[in-house]
């Protein structure tokens, strides 16, 4: 017996023996079960809270697709039912408690997976949990997380769901067409669809002459139509009398190129339910706030006691696509459970820009993502609503907001970086597609982050080294990655007092109107930096029109490639004459400077001059004024900013103070920098 039926039946002896009432029929978790407790970091302790322990299980759930919280789930109507009428579906989930729980803070927060790539993996000692994820700890917070990414292939390293298809009345597969680019970075024949862990929707029709290949040489330049002839959907590792004809696999009889750009367009079948992944993250964070156990009597491990829920506040964060799926999630009315509950008082929202993922598609991979150089007319993208606050926006006409829902909305802070920026429009966050400003709510705070790369600024004083990065198959220096992000850590504890004691976040410090500044803006003011040039490009937008039946909900994407309607003007921070930014909260590495930390890199030949991906660029200033006007560049030296050592470390400690002030840096992470400033190597300091 399948493992989808077992759950039907011991759902159903339960609810009958235990005589539940109507309201418990609802959409919810049925069953959470433990199925292994492990210490965590070898049960070392943090903060008062004691050690910690992880837990591992699995959550089974089902959803009424007659309840109007659920109806916006795309083709949830056409998925497989139970007796009661309920579609089912599971998910994994690691949590990470306090081993006594009296010892914890009684709050929740929900770190939402990446791609399947939790925080929440195991971790041998102390000193190998992250920064931000140690802080959590010591200040008592249960970590949670489960798995959302519906097409994911399960296995034990990652959180992967069981979501069901969705089919035709009649039972017969559900055909529409699917869009997948490839970028092979060496050549070869045979490509999978899509490559793990991820799952291929299957081939409807493989008749070539019904699908189309394109290729071409980068993102903006004409595709050229591949004959049908020359290619088939299949496996062929030597070329063409090597084929095996498959529906999951992609063969080009005279190979793939290596940096070209390839793009199919398929009739694809069987589409995954992936807009339960909402529900996921709605109903585990739901259970464990509020129930004490589920259907079986089976303990809610958060709980109390038998008969006291545990958990007082709860709070969720993504980051990246994560972050854009935060933002979607909000949108569609997910932070209202069933009993109309407010869900989450408080969601952090890193590095999204003005993105929302489009989980809630037919036929969705939601791994993908608009970037100037890849998947630049794809979902996930910037589609209106773009704000936080309800607007107009004066290209499509859509008045919309992503709070919109007083009651249930939850106190919001997103966090972006100078990256954002570039690739994913964060401007439009703040400024409309003409350039007028628009409100952030009260219930709102946006922070940007300027001049780091994709994952934080990288590059100052507690780099290990003080040179920039190889380049790779970027052409500039790259910030060196940097796991500990100082203003990440204080607006964890910023988001508790606002969400548990009232005191207000800190405002909002997003460059506005006068510091915002078009391409051809930034680059008249760009420096004069040896071996640098700025970028000609960045994301841009136009409303994109997949057809009649998409919105800004989700929906089916007909019309592939989209129809570009007309564009959006994104906009860029403002530069100093270092070439960094001049607003935003302006972290120690952008204060006190070593070099210029940017946004974005350029591609090498032969994707030059494409944008370099998720990837930021570090150009360190001269050590001396000297070796400045020999090189020709225009920034001061370390020596004219400093003048000394101890100049440098005072710099250091200003800024410092101004942060804890500010409240964008706790007091032990500015220590931190003080102490690292001291034994650096700048300017002949103690590290030479």
């Amino acid at each position: 017996m399948s493992r989808t039926s077992v759950f039907a039946r011991c759902t159903t002896t339960v609810l009958l023996a235990l005589g539940l009432s109507a309201s418990l029929a609802e959409a919810r978790v049925v069953r959470f079960v433990v199925e292994d407790r492990q210490p965590y970091a070898g049960g070392e302790q943090f903060g008062n809270s004691g050690s910690f322990e992880r837990i591992i299980g699995t959550a089974d759930m089902e959803v009424d697709p007659a309840d109007p919280l659920n109806a916006i789930i795309v083709n949830l109507d056409k998925a497989p039912k139970n007796a009661r009428g309920m579609v089912e579906f599971s998910a994994p989930f690691w949590i990470i408690k306090p081993v006594d729980m009296a010892r914890g803070n009684r709050k929740l927060w929900y770190a939402i997976n990446n791609r399947g790539n939790s925080e929440l993996v195991p971790r041998a000692n102390a000193a190998a949990v992250p920064a931000t994820v140690a802080l959590r700890l010591g200040l008592g917070f249960s970590l949670v997380d489960a798995g959302w990414h519906g097409d994911g292939i399960p296995n034990p390293n990652q959180l992967f769901p069981t979501f069901p298809t969705a089919t035709q009345p009649d039972g017969r597969p559900i055909v529409g067409p699917l869009r997948l680019e490839h970028l092979p970075t060496v050549d070869q024949f045979t490509r999978r669809l899509i490559v793990t862990p991820w799952k291929p929707y299957e081939a409807a029709d493989t008749d070539t002459t019904h699908s189309t290949l394109t290729v071409r040489d980068r993102q903006d330049a004409p595709r050229t139509r591949i004959a049908s002839d020359r290619w088939a959907f299949g496996v062929c590792p030597t070329g063409q009398a090597s084929l095996v004809l498959t529906t999951t696999d992609l063969c080009l009889f005279d190979g793939f190129q290596a940096n070209k750009m390839y793009e199919l367009i398929y009739p694809a079948k069987d589409p995954i339910e992936m807009g339960l992944a909402h529900a996921v993250t709605r109903d585990v964070g739901s259970f464990l706030r509020y129930q004490t156990r589920d259907d079986l009597g089976n303990p809610n491990p958060l709980a109390a006691s038998a008969a006291e829920v545990g958990i007082r506040r709860a709070y969720s964060s993504g980051v990246s696509s994560t972050g854009m799926y935060e933002r979607e999630w909000i949108y569609l009315g997910f932070n209202e459970d069933e009993q109309h509950r407010k869900v989450f008082d408080g969601v952090t929202i890193y590095t999204a820009g003005a993105h929302r993922l489009f989980a809630n598609v037919q036929f969705a991979h939601p791994t993908f993502y608009s970037r100037q150089d890849a998947n630049q007319d794809y979902t996930s993208n910037a589609y209106p609503p773009f704000t936080f606050a309800v607007t107009t926006d004066p290209i499509s006409g859509i008045t919309d907001g992503i709070l919109k829902r007083p009651a249930t909305d939850p106190l919001v802070m997103q966090i972006d970086g100078g990256l954002e920026m570039w690739q994913w429009k964060a401007s439009l966050n703040v400024v409309d597609g003409f350039g007028r400003p628009v409100p952030i709510p009260d219930n709102a705070r946006l922070y940007l982050l300027a001049g780091s790369t994709h994952v934080g600024i990288g590059q100052g004083v507690l780099s290990a080294q003080l040179d920039a990065g190889a380049p790779g198959v970027c052409q500039y220096g790259t910030q060196r990655g940097a796991p500990f992000n100082a203003t990440h850590r204080a607006l964890v504890v910023a988001m508790d007092e606002w969400a548990d004691q009232g005191i207000p976040a800190p405002k909002s410090n997003f460059p506005g109107l006068g510091k915002l500044v078009t391409l051809a803006e930034y680059r008249a003011i760009f420096p004069t930096i040896p071996a640098v040039q700025p970028t000609i490009l960045m994301n841009e937008l136009s409303f994109l029109f997949f057809g009649p039946n998409f919105d800004s909900t989700g929906g089916l994407e007909e019309v592939l490639p989209p129809e570009k309607l007309d564009g959006y003007q994104v906009f860029q921070t403002r530069i100093d004459n270092d070439g960094n930014p001049i607003a935003g909260v302006g972290q120690m590495e952008v204060r006190v400077p070593l070099g210029t930390n940017m946004g974005w890199n350029v591609r090498v030949a032969p994707r030059a001059p494409d944008l370099c991906g998720l990837t930021g660029s570090y150009v360190p200033f001269a050590a001396t004024r000297a070796e400045r006007l020999a090189n020709g560049d225009s920034r001061l030296s370390l020596e004219e900013r400093y003048k000394s050592h101890a100049g440098f470390v005072m710099a250091v400690e200003k800024a410092a103070k101004h942060l804890v002030k500010e409240r964008f840096m706790l007091p032990q992470d500015a220590q931190r920098y003080i102490e690292a400033a001291q034994a650096s190597q700048v300017l002949g300091g103690a590290g030479n």
